[in-house]
């Protein structure tokens, strides 16, 4: 039961992490066979003179087919210093991406997942994040966690079946919800959220942090962005922050130790591509993991004012 409920958590985070999507110009994208990759089969070997990159060709602020992302950004820096050629293999960011890609030997790297999938052999996390409350600067809000009244004055815009909408749950605010889903929709732009915030179609939005940081620094509409606190110990279900790391093959022990020297001699300017991107990040919290929050707190189902 307990693995069952990690492995949907998991999904989720990741689906948070990376399922969404932004237009970029016609990028060339090999069709991918969900069975390539199977034990016999012919498959690429790996170019130990290439530093290659899994990557999604359409999901900005992370990749691009251009290179404009901040995860394209910091995988330059990982393979100028390991002094290797940076190419990349794009795919869509939807179930089975990492089986089609990092699993059929396509590409070696995975410039962000979390860092206790069980999927991969991870790095030491390089960042952390967490979901954001965004709003319209003219609104003149004051929203600091769940409790705040102004969350009640307008619809909220949330990824259903996110981490947030646990604690949205909890606080009677489903009624102000405005879903979006969870699984990528191929023709509009990750941006959409914020868009439709601009647009005033919604009033809250509230994001994984990267994305809401990101879009609300490139609108036009001034927004503010505030950091949704961690709801973790009401509700393991509602996890908000995640520790980020780059991920490789679960048998690729010696890239991964590669790659981690070249993260711990880089981490100042990994850092610094996240700030120049508008990511929201926060201190690394070592050895996070959601089965560890999951033992420890649990599910619980009580709405927050029974707690």
């Amino acid at each position: 039961m307990l693995k069952n409920v990690k492995k949907q958590l998991g999904l989720v985070a990741l689906l948070a992490i990376t399922a969404n999507v932004s237009f970029a110009a016609e990028p060339d994208i090999p069709t991918l066979n969900p069975d390539e990759g199977r034990i016999g089969e012919i498959r690429r070997v790996p170019d130990e003179t290439e530093f290659k990159v899994c990557a999604d060709p359409e999901n900005m602020p992370f990749s691009n087919s251009k290179q404009e992302g901040f995860e394209d950004k910091i995988a330059q820096v990982l393979a100028q210093d390991l002094g290797k050629k940076l190419t990349f293999t794009y795919a869509y960011s939807r179930q089975g991406f990492f089986r089609n890609t990092l699993g059929a030997n396509r590409c070696d790297v995975v410039i962000g997942t979390t860092s206790d999938s069980d999927m991969m052999r991870t790095s030491k996390p390089y960042y952390r994040a967490g979901h954001v409350y965004v709003w319209r600067k003219e609104s003149n809000y004051n929203i600091k966690d769940w409790s705040s009244p102004d969350l009640r004055k307008g619809f909220i815009g949330v990824i259903d079946h996110s981490p947030a909408t646990i604690p949205m749950n909890d606080n009677n605010l489903i009624a102000n919800a405005r879903p979006y889903r969870i699984q990528r929709d191929l023709n509009l732009p990750s941006s959409f959220m914020i868009d439709d915030l601009a647009k005033g179609d919604i009033d809250i939005a509230i994001a994984w942090g990267p994305i809401g940081g990101y879009f609300a620094k490139q609108s036009k509409i001034p927004m503010v962005v505030a950091p949704i606190p961690e709801y973790e110990t009401q509700n393991a279900k509602g996890k908000e922050y995640w520790n980020i790391s780059v991920g490789v093959r679960k048998k690729d022990k010696e890239r991964m130790a590669l790659i981690q020297g070249a993260i711990d001699r880089n981490q100042d300017k990994i850092i610094k591509i996240l700030d120049d991107y508008g990511i929201p990040h926060v201190a690394v919290v070592e050895g996070d993991s959601l089965q560890k929050v999951y033992n420890k707190y649990g599910a619980n189902t009580k709405p927050a004012a029974e707690k």
